[in-house]
């Protein structure tokens, strides 16, 4: 397998590299201070044509592959890792599911919004007692013969306030655990019985939006059932191994992110008459940092390949998914180290890159999900899909 980036590989890489740094980069200081989510952002991305990744251009994609779109996405998430959760979460969650399972309608009419970025999507699986464990969420849909209704709520949802359409997966059948789970396209801006709520109050990712969801008797069009009723859970994990890429493109880039500003500060730090990057113990602190960052960049690049090929990619999926994840917390933890006094300031992203770090042992399975997925297929107890 080669993954040197091809002539338009590398084009894209540097348009999202560029848009990084000019309309990022400035601001994100002042964002994560306020917890400012830009919305302008994912709108500007889709004039540039970087969230139409893996969707035909018939439905407003970019006619470009997952190669392309976690070269775009490392590029932007090496910046400011709060908008790796943007960005994924609208073309490789929503879009890339209706495509998979949606009716041409529902193709027509959701997926060229989420590439041109008019329309924010986001999905929720989660519920306050129902994280892991998908099959044991509470939340129902009641067949109402003309409509559905949605009773229930979500916790810890990606975007969930700020999004335009979400993917809801609920109880069709309650006594059926996972067989009884199937997923519906909610406009939340058409929609009565909604409550969305801002979670404020976290340790990291700061400009990513995190939400509680709330259905009461909440009406959705028979038309917006997405795929077969009852067949829910297979689209979830479907769904899971895609937008782990995102997570695992994120966490990698993260753990460049620490490589480079060690890189850079043991460079311009002195102590006792030398640059601190002379030293040995701090050499070999940047030489693990860079070992693990390769490790997590091949594991990432490798699993896109194989979504490329259409191979079988979950157990890379998770093995870039979790490597890349300890790449990213270590590298902040040593990041913060070599910065001395300094990384415990506010003066540099030390504190950030960490805080920021840990959300990725929890996002889409945690890390002992990963392993375990990762250790049953290679025993054989699972397909690997």
């Amino acid at each position: 397998m080669d993954f040197a980036y091809s002539e338009e590989q590398e084009m894209i890489a540097e348009l999202a590299r560029d848009f990084a740094k000019k309309e990022i980069a400035p601001y994100v200081e002042e964002d994560e201070e306020n917890h400012h989510y830009r919305r302008e952002i994912l709108s500007q991305l889709g004039e540039l044509g970087l969230l139409g990744f893996s969707i035909p251009e018939e439905y407003g994609g970019n006619g470009l592959g997952w190669m392309e779109g976690v070269a775009a996405l490392y590029e932007i998430a090496k910046v400011h890792t709060s908008w790796r959760l943007s960005i994924s979460g609208n073309v490789w969650g929503p879009a890339l599911t209706i495509l998979e399972q949606g009716t041409e309608e529902q193709k027509q009419k959701y997926i060229p919004g989420l590439c041109s970025g008019e329309s924010v999507g986001s999905f929720a699986i989660t519920e306050a007692n129902s994280g892991s464990d998908v099959a044991s969420m509470k939340m129902t849909a009641k067949d109402m013969g003309d409509h559905w209704l949605l009773n229930g709520s979500k916790m810890w949802i990606s975007g969930g306030h700020t999004s335009d359409i979400g993917l809801i997966y609920a109880k069709t059948d309650p006594a059926a655990g996972a067989r009884g789970i199937s997923c519906f396209i909610v406009d939340y801006n058409d929609t009565e019985g909604v409550t969305r709520i801002p979670i404020d109050k976290k340790v990291g990712m700061w400009s990513a939006p995190t939400s509680e969801l709330v259905f009461e008797d909440a009406k959705i069009p028979k038309e917006n059932l997405l795929g077969q009723e009852n067949k829910g859970f297979q689209l979830c994990m479907w769904m899971l191994n895609n937008t782990r890429m995102g997570c695992a493109t994120g966490a990698a880039a993260l753990s460049a992110a620490c490589l480079e500003g060690s890189v850079q500060y043991a460079n311009e730090r002195t102590q006792f008459g030398q640059q601190i990057g002379k030293f040995q113990m701090i050499q070999q602190q940047i030489a693990e940092m860079k070992l693990e960052d390769e490790a997590a960049k091949f594991l990432v690049f490798q699993a896109a390949w194989l979504k490329e090929n259409k191979m079988p990619s979950q157990q890379q999926t998770s093995m870039a998914k979790v490597f890349a994840c300890n790449a990213a917390v270590h590298g902040a933890n040593v990041a913060m180290k070599i910065y001395g006094s300094y990384g415990y300031s506010d003066e540099y992203p030390c504190g950030r890159w960490l805080r920021d770090a840990k959300q990725f042992e929890t996002l889409e399975g945690t890390s002992n999900i990963h392993l375990g997925i990762v250790a049953g297929i290679e025993l054989g107890y699972q397909a690997n899909r």
